[in-house]
């Protein structure tokens, strides 16, 4: 597939002035403090009923994750700017917003915009570059990554089978901007850690990974979900959605997550994406704390 151009004037300029994350084919390379092994990232449907309502605006997404919680690395969703996506005067705005205030943009989250498993191959091609402009975007606002799903109907096979065609091409596409293609397991056949991991095999794309996600996995395992995907792992979103007296989450047993993290040898960003019912910025700074608090206790792998 060939490269679609994209702001051509500007992209140039933005390649030189930004410096996006580097990660080899394990994906584990940033974000390491001294005696730790991961550093706090914020994704941005955790304030998704702020922005929904316009309480904060798109363009201030950045800027409160530094002031409200000291969070220097954020995780950006499609849906609160699906339209734009080569709008370059709102680009630049979200990338300037980010760097001025030092906070680095990490991934694109990515939704509604086709099946790249849909066993029809016209439609899965039409789904692929759909994706092609979110790649672009990413590019721009200094990235690593951008974040897709694995969905299509179907049995396992014919979805896994169609899933590997589709992340293929669009990892091909992707490698021209030096973007990783990350996949959640975000229900369907990739709420299964073995599904989702014996795709990424298939594969087979040095910029092709995963994102575990601590929730998300229905009735699957989402430790042993976790474990399976993170020899994949370019990044991982600790869900959360309540707890309990002592500041733990009620759902996931977080010190043994981390653990399995730690086991793995990632050293990457931890993405808090708090998705419960309460006030958004307590669960956000309770998940927080948590982290914070855990990473004191765990001890980072020997390397």
């Amino acid at each position: 597939m060939k490269r679609r151009t994209f702001l051509q004037a500007s992209a140039s300029l933005a390649a030189a002035t930004l410096t996006t994350p580097s990660f080899g084919s394990s994906g584990h390379s940033i974000g390491t403090d001294k005696g730790g092994f991961f550093k706090i990232s914020l994704a941005q449907w955790s304030l998704h009923r702020q922005l929904r309502s316009g309480v904060l605006k798109v363009l201030d997404f950045p800027v409160k994750a530094k002031k409200a919680f000291a969070i220097d690395a954020v995780e950006y969703v499609n849906q609160f700017f699906a339209d734009k996506a080569r709008d370059q005067k709102f680009l630049t705005a979200l990338r300037d917003r980010a760097v001025d205030h030092g906070v680095k943009s990490l991934l694109i989250m990515v939704d509604a915009e086709g099946d790249l498993g849909n066993p029809d191959k016209r439609e899965r091609l039409q789904a692929v570059e759909n994706h092609y402009k979110w790649v672009e975007a990413a590019k721009y606002l200094g990235c690593h990554a951008i974040r897709v799903n694995a969905g299509g109907q179907g049995s396992s096979e014919e979805v896994g089978s169609a899933c590997t065609e589709g992340l293929r091409g669009l990892s091909e596409f992707a490698q021209d901007f030096d973007i990783d293609i990350v996949v959640e397991n975000h229900g369907g056949y990739s709420s299964s850690g073995l599904w989702l991991s014996q795709l990424l095999r298939k594969v087979d794309m040095p910029n092709c990974g995963s994102l575990p996600d601590f929730g998300n996995f229905g009735n699957y395992d989402r430790y042993l979900g976790v474990q399976q995907l993170m020899p994949f792992a370019r990044g991982i979103s600790a869900k959360s959605f309540s707890f309990d007296e002592r500041g733990n989450e009620v759902n996931t047993d977080f010190a043994r997550m981390l653990r399995i993290i730690r086991d793995a040898g990632y050293k990457g960003y931890i993405g808090i994406e708090y998705e419960g019912s309460s006030d958004e910025e307590y669960g956000i700074k309770a998940t927080q704390k948590l982290l914070l608090r855990l990473s004191q206790q765990i001890e980072p792998a020997l390397s």
